[in-house]
Protein backbone atom coordinates (compact mmCIF):
# COMPACT_ATOMS: atom_id res chain seq x y z
CA UNK A 1 0.00 0.00 0.00
CA UNK A 2 1.31 3.33 -0.78
CA UNK A 3 1.90 5.99 2.00
CA UNK A 4 -0.37 8.88 -0.10
CA UNK A 5 -3.65 8.54 -1.10
CA UNK A 6 -4.77 11.32 -3.52
CA UNK A 7 -8.95 11.87 -2.44
CA UNK A 8 -10.81 13.14 -5.94
CA UNK A 9 -13.72 14.76 -4.92
CA UNK A 10 -16.78 14.50 -7.93
CA UNK A 11 -20.16 16.39 -8.47
CA UNK A 12 -21.03 16.15 -11.89
CA UNK A 13 -17.89 15.81 -13.63
CA UNK A 14 -18.43 13.01 -16.04
CA UNK A 15 -16.43 15.24 -18.32
CA UNK A 16 -13.39 14.92 -17.10
CA UNK A 17 -13.25 12.00 -14.40
CA UNK A 18 -12.35 9.69 -17.06
CA UNK A 19 -9.36 11.70 -18.32
CA UNK A 20 -8.33 13.00 -14.20
CA UNK A 21 -8.19 9.35 -12.61
CA UNK A 22 -6.69 7.80 -16.01
CA UNK A 23 -3.76 10.15 -16.01
CA UNK A 24 -2.91 10.03 -12.75
CA UNK A 25 -3.45 6.08 -12.40
CA UNK A 26 -1.50 5.25 -15.81
CA UNK A 27 1.52 7.90 -14.95
CA UNK A 28 1.55 8.16 -10.95
CA UNK A 29 0.90 4.39 -10.15
CA UNK A 30 3.17 5.62 -6.66
CA UNK A 31 -0.30 7.16 -5.41
CA UNK A 32 -3.37 5.00 -3.88
CA UNK A 33 -6.48 6.87 -4.76
CA UNK A 34 -10.30 7.42 -4.13
CA UNK A 35 -13.10 9.24 -6.74
CA UNK A 36 -15.47 10.44 -3.65
CA UNK A 37 -18.65 10.64 -5.95
CA UNK A 38 -20.70 13.14 -3.99
CA UNK A 39 -24.42 11.99 -5.51
CA UNK A 40 -23.65 13.21 -9.05
CA UNK A 41 -26.84 13.34 -11.54
CA UNK A 42 -25.09 12.86 -14.23
CA UNK A 43 -22.89 9.64 -15.29
CA UNK A 44 -19.74 10.64 -13.10
CA UNK A 45 -20.30 7.24 -11.23
CA UNK A 46 -21.19 5.39 -14.13
CA UNK A 47 -18.02 6.13 -15.79
CA UNK A 48 -15.71 5.01 -13.13
CA UNK A 49 -17.34 1.70 -12.68
CA UNK A 50 -17.05 0.89 -16.07
CA UNK A 51 -13.76 1.91 -15.68
CA UNK A 52 -12.81 0.05 -12.85
CA UNK A 53 -12.02 3.37 -10.71
CA UNK A 54 -11.47 3.53 -6.95
CA UNK A 55 -14.74 4.37 -5.48
CA UNK A 56 -16.94 5.78 -2.87
CA UNK A 57 -20.26 6.31 -4.24
CA UNK A 58 -21.79 8.51 -1.83
CA UNK A 59 -25.92 8.38 -2.44
CA UNK A 60 -26.66 12.14 -2.02
CA UNK A 61 -25.12 15.16 -2.32
CA UNK A 62 -22.98 16.05 1.36
CA UNK A 63 -21.39 19.17 -0.86
CA UNK A 64 -17.21 19.25 -0.51
CA UNK A 65 -16.51 19.30 3.29
CA UNK A 66 -18.87 15.95 3.47
CA UNK A 67 -17.30 14.12 0.74
CA UNK A 68 -13.42 15.30 1.62
CA UNK A 69 -14.51 14.03 4.85
CA UNK A 70 -15.85 10.66 3.79
CA UNK A 71 -12.31 10.58 1.72
CA UNK A 72 -10.45 11.14 5.02
CA UNK A 73 -12.27 8.13 6.68
CA UNK A 74 -11.37 6.27 3.69
CA UNK A 75 -7.48 7.51 4.32
CA UNK A 76 -7.70 7.04 7.88
CA UNK A 77 -9.50 3.50 7.96
CA UNK A 78 -6.58 1.81 5.85
CA UNK A 79 -3.86 3.32 7.65
CA UNK A 80 -2.18 6.03 4.95
CA UNK A 81 0.10 8.42 6.68
CA UNK A 82 -0.95 11.56 3.59
CA UNK A 83 -4.16 12.48 2.04
CA UNK A 84 -3.83 15.03 -0.45
CA UNK A 85 -7.05 16.67 -2.92
CA UNK A 86 -7.26 16.24 -5.90
CA UNK A 87 -10.21 17.89 -7.49
CA UNK A 88 -12.11 15.93 -10.46
CA UNK A 89 -11.87 18.89 -12.81
CA UNK A 90 -8.73 18.44 -13.50
CA UNK A 91 -7.38 21.97 -12.54
CA UNK A 92 -4.79 20.09 -9.99
CA UNK A 93 -1.72 18.62 -11.34
CA UNK A 94 -0.61 15.48 -9.46
CA UNK A 95 3.18 16.14 -10.82
CA UNK A 96 3.35 18.42 -7.91
CA UNK A 97 2.34 15.56 -5.04
CA UNK A 98 6.16 14.83 -4.64
CA UNK A 99 7.30 18.00 -3.27
CA UNK A 100 4.19 18.26 -0.98
CA UNK A 101 4.99 14.95 0.36
CA UNK A 102 8.44 16.22 0.86
CA UNK A 103 7.72 19.05 2.76
CA UNK A 104 5.55 17.08 4.69
CA UNK A 105 8.51 15.06 5.62
CA UNK A 106 10.03 18.21 7.21
CA UNK A 107 7.32 17.44 10.04
CA UNK A 108 4.30 19.70 8.56
CA UNK A 109 0.87 19.04 9.28
CA UNK A 110 -0.76 20.96 6.31
CA UNK A 111 0.85 21.84 2.42
CA UNK A 112 -0.59 23.95 0.54
CA UNK A 113 0.11 23.64 -3.18
CA UNK A 114 -0.21 27.45 -4.07
CA UNK A 115 -0.46 29.48 -7.21
CA UNK A 116 1.25 32.50 -5.44
CA UNK A 117 4.55 31.44 -4.13
CA UNK A 118 6.90 34.30 -5.24
CA UNK A 119 4.24 35.55 -8.00
CA UNK A 120 1.67 38.27 -8.06
CA UNK A 121 -1.68 37.75 -7.69
CA UNK A 122 -3.63 39.16 -11.22
CA UNK A 123 -6.19 41.87 -10.48
CA UNK A 124 -9.66 40.21 -10.05
CA UNK A 125 -12.71 40.13 -8.00
CA UNK A 126 -12.16 36.47 -7.17
CA UNK A 127 -8.37 37.70 -6.47
CA UNK A 128 -9.66 40.37 -4.24
CA UNK A 129 -11.60 37.78 -2.42
CA UNK A 130 -8.31 35.37 -1.40
CA UNK A 131 -6.16 39.05 -0.38
CA UNK A 132 -8.93 39.67 2.29
CA UNK A 133 -8.93 36.08 3.37
CA UNK A 134 -4.55 35.68 2.96
CA UNK A 135 -5.41 39.21 4.96
CA UNK A 136 -7.95 37.90 7.65
CA UNK A 137 -5.69 34.17 8.23
CA UNK A 138 -2.82 37.14 8.78
CA UNK A 139 -3.95 38.88 11.22
CA UNK A 140 -6.13 35.35 13.60
CA UNK A 141 -3.24 33.57 13.29
CA UNK A 142 0.11 35.72 12.51
CA UNK A 143 0.67 33.17 9.41
CA UNK A 144 0.62 33.89 5.88
CA UNK A 145 -0.84 32.27 3.29
CA UNK A 146 -0.29 33.31 -0.62
CA UNK A 147 -2.75 31.03 -1.69
CA UNK A 148 -5.65 30.45 0.93
CA UNK A 149 -8.52 29.46 -1.13
CA UNK A 150 -6.59 26.61 -3.10
CA UNK A 151 -8.16 23.29 -3.14
CA UNK A 152 -5.04 21.26 -3.28
CA UNK A 153 -3.58 20.47 -0.02
CA UNK A 154 -2.15 17.68 1.90
CA UNK A 155 -2.65 16.49 5.22
CA UNK A 156 -0.92 14.90 8.13
CA UNK A 157 -1.93 11.32 9.49
CA UNK A 158 -2.69 13.37 12.94
CA UNK A 159 -5.14 15.99 10.52
CA UNK A 160 -6.41 12.73 8.64
CA UNK A 161 -7.69 11.46 12.00
CA UNK A 162 -8.87 14.55 13.01
CA UNK A 163 -10.93 15.52 9.89
CA UNK A 164 -12.10 11.84 10.31
CA UNK A 165 -14.04 11.82 13.40
CA UNK A 166 -14.88 15.50 13.65
CA UNK A 167 -17.68 17.46 12.97
CA UNK A 168 -17.57 20.30 10.53
CA UNK A 169 -14.25 19.98 9.26
CA UNK A 170 -14.43 21.30 5.72
CA UNK A 171 -11.76 21.43 3.52
CA UNK A 172 -11.77 25.38 3.67
CA UNK A 173 -9.08 28.39 4.80
CA UNK A 174 -11.55 28.56 8.06
CA UNK A 175 -10.68 25.36 9.39
CA UNK A 176 -7.32 26.05 7.84
CA UNK A 177 -6.81 29.30 10.19
CA UNK A 178 -8.60 27.39 13.10
CA UNK A 179 -6.08 24.32 12.79
CA UNK A 180 -3.00 27.10 12.81
CA UNK A 181 -4.62 28.75 16.34
CA UNK A 182 -4.50 25.15 17.05
CA UNK A 183 -0.55 24.47 16.71
CA UNK A 184 -0.51 22.63 13.32
CA UNK A 185 2.30 23.71 10.91
CA UNK A 186 1.43 24.74 7.57
CA UNK A 187 3.75 25.54 4.49
CA UNK A 188 2.77 26.13 0.47
CA UNK A 189 4.49 24.71 -2.40
CA UNK A 190 4.61 26.48 -5.89
CA UNK A 191 2.19 24.78 -8.36
CA UNK A 192 0.73 25.64 -11.67
CA UNK A 193 -2.93 25.06 -12.12
CA UNK A 194 -5.10 24.56 -15.31
CA UNK A 195 -8.14 25.76 -16.33
CA UNK A 196 -11.72 23.66 -16.31
CA UNK A 197 -11.84 22.19 -19.94
CA UNK A 198 -15.29 20.40 -18.91
CA UNK A 199 -18.34 21.22 -16.97
CA UNK A 200 -19.13 24.22 -15.16
CA UNK A 201 -17.49 25.37 -11.86
CA UNK A 202 -20.38 25.89 -9.09
CA UNK A 203 -18.24 28.99 -8.49
CA UNK A 204 -20.29 31.34 -10.36
CA UNK A 205 -19.51 35.37 -9.24
CA UNK A 206 -22.62 35.52 -7.29
CA UNK A 207 -21.18 32.15 -5.47
CA UNK A 208 -17.53 33.29 -5.08
CA UNK A 209 -19.02 36.67 -2.90
CA UNK A 210 -21.05 34.18 -0.84
CA UNK A 211 -18.18 32.18 -0.62
CA UNK A 212 -15.94 35.16 0.59
CA UNK A 213 -17.94 37.03 3.14
CA UNK A 214 -18.73 33.33 4.72
CA UNK A 215 -15.15 32.88 4.81
CA UNK A 216 -14.41 36.04 6.42
CA UNK A 217 -16.93 35.73 9.23
CA UNK A 218 -15.85 32.43 10.09
CA UNK A 219 -12.13 33.24 10.44
CA UNK A 220 -12.48 36.86 12.29
CA UNK A 221 -15.29 35.46 14.26
CA UNK A 222 -17.13 31.99 14.57
CA UNK A 223 -13.49 30.23 14.89
CA UNK A 224 -13.02 32.01 18.27
CA UNK A 225 -16.15 30.22 19.55
CA UNK A 226 -14.66 26.86 17.96
CA UNK A 227 -14.48 24.23 20.40
CA UNK A 228 -11.98 21.28 19.66
CA UNK A 229 -13.56 17.72 19.76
Amino acid sequence: MAEVLVVIPAYNEEGNIRRVVTHLRDQFPQYDYVVVNDGSRDHTAQICRENGFNLLDLPVNLGLSGGFQAGLKYAARHGYRYAVQLDGDGQHRPEYIAAMRERMDEGYDIVIGSRFVGKKKPFTMRMLGSNLIELAIRLTTGTDIKDPTSGMRMFSRRLIEEFAGGLNYGPEPDTVSYLIRQGARVSEVPVIMDERTQGVSYLTPVNAVHYMVKMLLSILLIQNFRKRG
